[in-house]
């Protein structure tokens, strides 16, 4: 076998680096500014004076995601060196421009694993460790939270600031309150909202100033407390080599891997062709003015080149699939409610993802053994914490 050798100074650059982004995105969602005039700077940057503010947010919020990202990382670590598998140490993924300021982390595994249980402790370890942590940090967030008063010091956001020094709180909705008050809506022309998890709405039903989701990602340490959660359910989605899939895996066993893996995209694929209809259909009509029904044509477009590679293996699938998930889509679309709290487009690039790179099977592992009672029970335990972690629109524009 190759012999590989970590290459620590690449992995530690990728960590700096990572850091650096978070930092700047934390700084920025909190809606810290680079100061400049008469304020004194901490320090200076290519050419920006970085204050205290600013710094401080930004890295509780970096610090904090990082700190969920690295125990995540190095539960998979820990578990694989248990078992004498081969695999790197985690290679940080920096991203300053997707509002987060990274794509996670990852490690690679060397080779093969050799038996199911082997795969569960792998895949389990990670998703489990930081759940913990991210647990930790959305505790810590509520426990330090600060007042409604907080937002003004806030840039932007007048109308919103304007309710806060009148009512002394949020307000229960996201209205148009700059219609309402009178004020000038400037910086206000959308929302992001953030998706509600079952855990984060029983935890934040604790706290006193909880803000509203279309607020949260200006509290760095809540923010990053949500986005534990999120990777959390993404690691746990339970298709193809997700953490999610191998439990699965090794949990049911390939026959019914295969079968609730593809019952789980197939409902991530009614999610997001409802969006699609919901949010596209303007857009299809203005793009393609001599098709008609549009976006219907587009969606069943989409909607066959994905279950191609979802049922490859078994095609005489394909045409009774498309009939059944073109028709439950119409008949949801008719139902506001469930277009407005069901349909997300971005579920269509996370299926695209996973039938082109994760794959929505699972590749075979070289030992096949039950699992142990114990191991069984942390399975369900990672299946509870995948349903507490998961929205199903977990990021949107209002």
């Amino acid at each position: 076998m190759p012999q590989y050798k970590d290459r620590y100074l690449l992995h530690l650059a990728l960590f700096a680096v990572t850091l650096g982004s978070t930092i700047l995105a934390g700084a920025t969602m909190a809606g810290r500014e680079i100061v400049y005039g008469e304020a004194a700077p901490l320090f200076f940057l290519m050419g920006m004076r970085i204050s205290w503010p600013w710094l401080q947010d930004g890295l509780l919020y970096g610090g904090s995601l990082l700190l969920f990202l690295t125990v995540h990382e190095f539960g998979h670590y820990f578990a694989a060196r248990f078992h004498h598998v081969r695999t790197s140490l985690p290679y940080y993924i920096p991203f300053p421009f997707n509002g987060i300021g990274t794509f996670g982390a990852v490690i690679r595994i060397r080779q093969p694993i050799p038996d199911m249980r082997t795969l569960f402790d792998v895949g389990a370890a990670g998703p489990l460790a930081g759940f913990v942590v991210a647990v930790g940090v959305l505790v810590v967030g509520l426990a330090t939270l600060p007042g409604p008063d907080y937002m003004m010091g806030i840039p932007g956001h007048e109308a919103l600031k304007q309710f806060i020094s009148r009512y002394g709180q949020f307000p229960s909705a996201a209205p148009d309150v700059a219609t309402v008050l009178g004020a000038s809506p400037q910086g206000d022309n959308f929302t992001l909202v953030v998706g509600m998890t079952p855990l984060y709405w029983l935890v934040t039903s604790f706290a006193e100033h909880a803000p509203p989701m279309w607020e949260m990602y200006h509290y760095p340490v809540l923010f990053a407390g949500w986005l534990g959660l999120f990777f959390t359910a993404l690691n746990l989605l339970p298709v193809g080599q997700l953490d999610g899939g191998h439990i699965l895996y090794a949990l049911a066993g390939p026959k019914w891997h295969g079968r609730l893996a593809r019952g789980f995209v197939l409902f991530l694929l009614v999610s997001g062709g409802l969006g699609f209809v919901g949010e596209a259909s303007q857009a299809a009509y203005a793009w393609f003015p001599w098709l008609p029904g549009a976006p219907w044509v587009l969606l069943a477009i989409m909607m066959y080149l994905f279950l191609q590679r979802i049922f490859r293996t078994d095609p005489d699938l394909v045409a009774p699939m498309l009939i059944a998930v073109t028709l439950i889509i119409a008949l949801l679309s008719r139902i506001p409610f469930a277009v407005s709290t069901f349909g997300y487009t971005g579920w269509l690039i996370w299926c695209l993802l996973i039938v082109v790179f994760i794959k929505v099977d699972h590749p075979p592992v070289l030992y096949m053994q039950p699992l142990s009672p114990v191991r069984r029970w942390m399975a369900y335990a990672s299946m509870v914490i995948f349903v507490l972690c998961f929205s199903i629109r977990p990021l949107y524009v209002l």
